[in-house]
């Protein structure tokens, strides 16, 4: 990959070697003030659900993180307690899991529509090219995959941060992203 300035903005390519590596890709996700999608992709296994967790533990939530693969959605309203955010407002955050999903127009029946409209609403979308026909276009895609199984690296993961034209309008920058 060439090392231009607009790739090291909007695109960027970690290794994972640890939960703890894991932890601290969340830490510098929920750092980002997104709103809108982000679209995680992977294997089963790729560690989509974990950095999930993380990245919602890092965003404050302090109870447990379930899967939404049998529910397609859980909701959280975490309390903005942030250095920058101190004024106890609520960040709505969605995590969803469409690996079930049979037929995209599913989420209509179940309002799904009403996460991705609400305002300041960070809906993070496991599966989702499942139903990328109904979605709009997300802020960030973010694709796990494992690394081959060789040595100590038997459990890396390789993560591509990638921003969407949407995502580099907001100015977002992923060039400080680092493990």
């Amino acid at each position: 990959m060439p090392n231009s300035t607009t790739e090291d903005k909007n695109v960027k390519t970690l290794t994972l070697y640890s939960e703890d590596d894991t932890q601290r890709l969340a830490a510098q996700l929920a750092a980002l003030p997104l709103t809108g999608s982000v679209w995680l992709a992977g294997d089963l296994g790729a560690g989509k659900t974990t950095l999930t967790r993380y990245w919602l533990q890092a965003l404050g939530h302090t109870g447990a993180v379930k899967s939404p693969t049998y529910t397609l959605v859980e909701p959280y309203s975490i309390e903005q307690n942030s250095i920058e955010k101190k004024d106890g407002s609520i960040k709505p955050v969605y995590h969803a899991d469409l690996y079930r999903l049979q037929d995209p127009e599913e989420l209509s029946f179940i309002g799904f529509d009403e996460y991705l409209d609400e305002p300041n609403a960070l809906v993070i979308i496991e599966w989702a090219s499942r139903a990328d026909s109904y979605l709009p276009p997300p802020i960030l895609f973010i694709d796990m995959t494992q690394a081959n199984s060789s040595g100590k690296d038997k459990e890396s993961r390789h993560v591509e941060l990638r921003l969407s034209k949407a995502g580099q309008a907001q100015g977002l920058n992923l060039s400080s992203f680092k493990i």
